[in-house]
């Protein structure tokens, strides 16, 4: 075999490996958005909080009943900063509870430390540009 046949059968072995690499790496991705499912294409909220935190206590219910009436026109997640240190770090927690809310892209759109009302949350929604009539 000659120097220009083994530089030919390198090349061809490097473009199979670097296909083989974006094919996995492409059904990586599609399966991640398979799981997140809507999180990618609704706004979220997300709330940092503890489970034996007062106002975090008080919030539950207030946010169970938002995830409930305003699934399809934003999404919610509460994460137990306790029990998930790194996910306060992660979102720069300083105060719980605290609420970030996101636009369809992942962007900070706006944040609030301490207990949050529904009414309140809801009109921050509504400041932000978000339609939270079902069915528009």
């Amino acid at each position: 075999m000659n120097k220009y046949t083994k530089i030919v059968i390198v090349l061809i072995l490097i473009l199979i490996v670097g296909a083989v690499i974006a094919i996995k790496e492409n059904k990586r991705t599609d399966s991640q958005s398979k799981t997140t499912g809507n999180l990618k294409t609704l706004p979220r909220l997300v709330d940092l909080g503890a489970g034996k935190c007062i106002p975090c206590k008080m919030m539950a219910p207030i946010l169970e009943e938002l995830k409930k009436n305003y699934a399809g026109i934003f999404n919610l997640e509460f994460i137990d900063v306790w029990k998930n240190p790194d996910e306060a770090k992660k979102y720069g927690v300083k105060i719980i509870p605290t609420q970030i809310f996101f636009d369809v892209a992942g962007k900070e759109l706006f944040r609030h430390e301490g207990f949050f009302s529904k009414e309140d949350i809801l009109s921050k929604w509504k400041e932000l540009g978000i339609n939270l009539k079902k069915g528009q």
